[in-house]
């Protein structure tokens, strides 16, 4: 894709208002939650529930592969947009791991009353996973992460800290965003070819044009991704819970960089590790048949590296 449409793309970003008109152009079921309604698909009468949560700024269209290949495994399989993100809502709030940690409660109150489930988490995801379990042990069965963020070893780039910044933070980031989060957004796909990561810009840029996107992201970044103290406690928390985790990480990995492995090894060190060489962050979506497999031989009781 040439640097021209990328432009044009970012010049719509936050330029339509999601409205049930919006919605009505897209698949997906919705639900009114506290905080707005939640997009959401949920397909399968498997005994075993898998609940995809997603990252921090691709809407749950990420899981679209692994989505399938759960559910002609026979599983049951529930995916959904973060508040602020894809369909989802985008309220004034801050977008901490509690705030997503609500929506996911709410969710899964109403749409599996009474089952426990496997979260698979991917990036962010991570975060929200384990603040689950940590907030809500009863209803996890298990924990899935996928180049999870964020260990205390992180070194965040000057960019994502922008964010955090006082008083101008938030505007910066909202200044710069667009672009960069736009343009890249297909560039942690490893083995994806050119026509579908171009698909990737264009469907990641359709749902980056409702307003509210970014006012999100920039909340999520300053008070979930960056709070590593939040985060670290989650974490410490699942691994104390015994609860069976599996977490699979790319060598080649730039948002989150491979390097957190080894910390996240001492945080949580009965966890099963699998680790994809030259696999880049988004390997769940250009990998997916791969992922579904590794995840269905751990559930057999089989972990390999």
């Amino acid at each position: 894709m040439n640097t021209l449409t990328k432009i044009r793309y970012t010049l719509l970003a936050e330029s339509l208002t999601l409205d049930d008109t919006a919605r009505r152009t897209h698949k997906g079921s919705f639900i009114e939650l506290t905080d707005g309604f939640t997009r959401y698909e949920l397909e399968g009468d498997g005994d075993e529930c898998f609940v995809l949560v997603h990252g921090f700024s691709s809407p749950y269209f990420i899981y679209d592969n692994l989505y399938e290949s759960l559910l002609a495994r026979g599983y049951q399989v529930l995916r959904y947009d973060l508040i602020g993100r894809g369909l989802s809502d985008r309220p004034k709030a801050v977008y901490d791991a509690d705030f997503f940690v609500k929506q996911l409660d709410e969710l899964t109150d109403a749409l599996l009353p009474g089952k426990t489930f496997t979260i698979i988490g991917t990036s962010m995801g991570g975060i929200i996973g384990t603040r689950f379990v940590q907030m809500h042990p009863a209803k996890v069965s298990r924990l899935i992460l996928l180049a999870p963020a964020v260990m205390d070893t992180f070194k965040a780039p000057g960019a994502m800290k922008l964010s955090d910044l006082p008083i101008i933070g938030d505007r910066l980031f909202r200044l710069i965003a667009p672009y960069v989060i736009i343009s890249k957004s297909a560039d942690e796909l490893g083995i994806a070819t050119e026509k579908e990561k171009d698909r990737y810009i264009r469907r990641f840029a359709d749902f980056a044009r409702y307003k509210g996107y970014f006012r999100a992201l920039a909340s999520s970044l300053a008070n979930c991704i960056l709070d590593y103290d939040t985060a670290m406690e989650a974490y410490l928390a699942t691994a104390a819970s015994g609860k069976p985790m599996l977490v699979i990480w790319g060598t080649e990995d730039h948002t989150m960089p491979y390097y957190q492995i080894d910390r996240m090894k001492e945080v949580c060190p009965d966890a099963c590790y699998i680790t994809y060489r030259d696999a880049r962050h988004m390997f769940v979506y250009d990998e997916a048949e791969r992922t579904a497999w590794d995840i269905v031989e751990w559930m057999n009781d089989n972990c390999k590296d």
